[in-house]
């Protein structure tokens, strides 16, 4: 049951669209997850002189149109496609938010950890060969955290707030968290909010000097995991203050943060800032433990996450709550994971079912919370928690409801 005490208003989300190594749509996601299909393969974009698996986006991008030009990358094509996703309505829903708020009360948030590295890869590429960076390189519009941010922004017609969060693989969600408390605040009525990364040479050549990365498709949660797999995505939504209009849309409930910078690539060992995120989103949303139907967890499958991260969810909800872990389906998909798991949990509501945790034969014998392995069908599911938790404590959890 709920409590009186709700510390922040909700608010609606009136279009969503992912795009992921399981193809473009909330249909494709749902399939692949139905399925507990893994879309992990080998890397075919660039060379690496390592083995990996990762969720490559295989659908064909949209290109930029020659106006917006300086902002040609792969994040920003990524970012195009996922918001001319007709199933999810994003462009549409933002053309109906001008019309009723104006282009200039509409935010622009956009987490990011890559941004457009895979274009400056290539650059200095050039630089090393002929002396002189490419002409057509512009790093400000391109390599730059906002560079995304600010791609949709113009590409849209937006002229409101626009700005970039980079705090590693929970930069997502805390787009989330950022959209919420603007329109709250009264600074917006309409945001849309989400994360972008692409694949890149840094991205997994920094994760291999961590060794961290799997040499075959990720496995979490499971007793004999080995590391992550990379992923790229874009998880978009548009964030909108409630009226009557949109009084059945599924909502944003929450989004509990925290930061306990225990050390800058591995989480405090008794999982306190994780549990601290989870409990904050509670408390922000007047909930109790039980209220929350399902949880997507962060579920990197390297060894130490891992634990640690199952250490937490035992500590706020004991073995109560069904919760899975997705990135064995799409990869860890970075900056861009916390808005697409988001929408995997709003998936779960829409659809009814649990998502399993792809990749896991054995569980680990520290592993004390309800994970699920493969996909279960249910019903009477309302509210889910999302959790995103990245380098240097930076952790969001967020509550999505129907």
């Amino acid at each position: 049951m709920k409590n009186n005490q709700t510390l922040i208003d909700p608010v609606a989300i009136t279009a969503y669209s992912a795009l992921s190594a399981s193809g473009l749509g909330s249909d494709a996601l749902y399939q692949s997850l139905a399925e507990n299909r893994s879309q992990l393969a080998p890397l075919s974009l660039f060379k690496l002189p390592f083995p990996a698996y990762v969720g490559e986006i295989k659908q064909p991008l949209l290109d930029i149109r020659e106006q917006l030009a300086e902002y040609n990358c792969r994040n920003a094509r990524v970012a195009l496609t996922a918001l001319n996703d007709k199933q999810g309505g994003v462009r549409d829903a933002v053309e109906a938010a001008k019309e009723k708020y104006g282009a200039h009360r509409i935010g622009v948030i956009i987490g990011t950890s890559t941004s457009g590295l895979y274009e400056t890869e290539a650059a200095y590429g050039v630089l090393l060969e002929t002396g002189n960076m490419p002409d057509d390189f512009h790093f400000v519009t391109e390599h730059a955290y906002q560079a995304t941010g600010r791609f949709v922004q113009q590409e849209l017609g937006l002229t409101g707030v626009c700005y970039a969060i980079s705090t590693a693989c929970s930069s997502g969600a805390k787009a989330i968290a950022a959209g919420q408390r603007l329109i709250n605040s009264g600074l917006c009525d309409a945001v849309i909010v989400g994360g972008v990364d692409t694949l890149c040479r840094l991205t997994l050549r920094g994760f291999r000097s961590l060794e961290l990365v799997a040499n075959q498709p990720c496995t979490p949660m499971d007793k004999n995991r080995q590391g992550i797999s990379i992923g790229e995505a874009a998880g978009l939504m548009l964030l909108e203050k409630r009226h009557a209009d949109n009084a059945d849309k599924m909502k944003v409930l929450s989004v509990g943060e925290s930061s306990d910078a225990h050390h800058m690539s591995t989480p405090h060992p008794e999982g306190k800032g994780a549990a601290l995120a989870m409990n904050n989103a509670l408390q922000l949303a007047g909930l109790k433990t039980g209220d929350i139907d399902y949880l997507n967890l962060h579920a990197t499958a390297t060894k130490i996450n891992d634990s640690v991260e199952s250490r937490a969810v035992y500590s706020v909800f004991r073995d109560q709550v069904p919760c899975s872990g997705t990135k064995g389906i799409t990869g860890h998909t970075l900056g861009a994971a916390g808005a697409l798991e988001t929408i995997i949990a709003l998936i779960a509501l829409q659809q009814q079912f649990i998502p399993g945790t792809q990749g896991l034969q054995e569980l680990d014998d520290n592993c004390q919370c309800q994970v699920i392995q493969s996909p279960l069908q249910t019903k009477n599911m309302h509210i889910a928690m999302s959790n995103s938790f990245g380098f240097g404590g930076n952790n969001a959890s967020v509550v999505v409801a129907l």
